[in-house]
């Protein structure tokens, strides 16, 4: 993770360097979300703290906390998938029971034309379902918000680390 956070941002900040008008907002707020989260992480590795960096740690939390959310369509888990394609079934069977009740005598361009929209409804319900059931509420993100008073009630974070080194398995 540390040497990731060392090279993601400048990575990241190279590959959005020229989105277009509509791609704009949402390569700024990854970047903020990415930035938040690195600098979040280094912050959490000091070997000591002030209020300052305290204080730091928790405005990157709150941009983090802001910005999540346009992760939100890369967190569907299976069953919230699964009902997102049996809800896009339901209603592509319906719209060709509709299809099917009306004159057959419609041109092919009339019926392209009636298929775009289709496709945009039933790609936006599908998105809202995803919105919707999709969440950033597990315990990993909840033990985030207490870290700064963990750092004040017991010290420095990096003395409780659980990762095993390379030393402990020297002779």
């Amino acid at each position: 993770m540390r040497n990731l956070g060392g090279c993601i941002s400048a990575v990241l900040a190279s590959a959005l360097r020229n989105p277009d008008s509509s791609q704009y907002h949402h390569f700024k707020s990854a970047f903020k979300y990415v930035s938040a989260v690195v600098d979040f992480s280094l912050m959490a590795q000091y070997q000591s703290n002030t209020p300052d960096t305290l204080s730091y740690m928790e405005s990157y939390l709150q941009t983090f906390h802001r910005t999540k959310d346009m992760f939100l369509e890369f967190r569907t888990s299976k069953a919230t998938r699964t009902r997102a394609d049996r809800q896009d079934r339901e209603l592509r069977e319906l719209m060709a029971d509709q299809h099917a009740k009306e004159v057959h005598q419609r041109t092919v361009a009339s019926r392209c034309r009636q298929a775009h929209p289709e496709r945009v409804e039933r790609s936006d319900r599908q998105a809202d379902l995803i919105r919707r059931e999709n969440h950033f509420n597990f315990i990993k993100m909840h033990y985030l918000t207490h870290i700064a008073s963990h750092v004040q009630g017991f010290g420095s974070i990096s003395m409780y680390s659980t990762e095993i080194g390379k030393l402990a398995h020297k002779d």
